[in-house]
């Protein structure tokens, strides 16, 4: 498609966010050994996150940088000294590390894959469906369990602008996008069950990207690396594997998790 923005300069805005969001340098995320910072609080950070972290990893492929509180910067320093780029993430060696943490209250929480479009591949996908633009106005009675992924009551305000598939005039699919932050807005995606494997996911997510990115707005996905289905869908969207994260939690609130 044709955009403002090349790909290099929509790896760089996210990297400058992720810097933001851990309290680091962007030129950090380039380096080949780990780099461990001193956990912080920034109004700039995307609005989901909970900071200041206990610790959050961040890798964009070359290597991982690490913001930790100051009880856990010495645990963190030693499992990255330990474990490799490749396998610091794996379950075997978070194990090490959840140990490491338990005597301090906390534990490995989540571990996400994030997504960035590739703009030599993203274009609107078709359906067979109407799509329809949708800005926040028009989101106050979409707030429903079958909508949950691609819009967020509890940040209500910082959905900014959706795609929505219709079959007649009933809502079969939502593409949401929230402001999580100044430069980049993320995109959740819920279509119907009886609605899906019928290409409107795809269709969905291109054309809301493509709408974002009109706006001057980098958009990026996020999916546990386990949903497939999730990932399947960002491929064929346009989009490819930019970076990847892991946030440490306090027990409380694993055990919170898993009840």
């Amino acid at each position: 498609m044709n955009t403002a923005m090349t790909n290099q300069e929509i790896l760089d805005i996210a990297m400058q966010q992720s810097a933001v969001d851990l309290g680091c340098d962007p030129a950090d995320f380039r380096k080949h050994q780990p780099v461990i910072v001193q956990a912080s609080i920034s109004p700039d950070a995307r609005k989901y996150l909970k900071q200041p972290f206990a610790a959050n990893f961040v890798s964009y492929g070359s290597n991982i940088v690490a913001s930790a509180n100051a009880c856990l910067k010495d645990a963190v320093s030693a499992y990255l000294e330990k474990y490799s780029l490749i396998h610091s993430f794996e379950p075997p060696h978070l194990h090490v590390l959840h140990e490491a943490l338990k005597p301090f209250g906390y534990g490995v929480g989540t571990t996400s894959e994030y997504w960035l479009p590739d703009v030599n591949s993203l274009h609107p996908l078709s359906c067979g469906y109407e799509l329809c633009i949708l800005t926040h106005g028009d989101f106050a009675s979409l707030y429903l369990p079958q909508w949950s992924n691609a819009l967020c009551e509890k940040r209500a305000e910082l959905d900014v602008l959706g795609v929505g598939a219709y079959d007649g005039e009933r809502l079969i699919g939502l593409a949401g996008c929230s402001a999580d932050c100044d430069t980049m807005w993320q995109i959740g995606i819920d279509v119907l069950p009886e609605y899906r494997r019928k290409g409107i996911a795809a269709a969905l997510t291109s054309r809301l990207a493509v709408e974002i990115l009109q706006r001057d707005k980098v958009p990026f996905y996020c999916c546990a690396w386990c949903n497939l289905a999730s990932a399947r869908n960002a491929v064929k969207s346009g989009f490819r594997p930019a970076w990847t994260e892991m946030d440490v939690r306090s027990l409380d609130d694993i055990a919170a998790m898993n009840g």
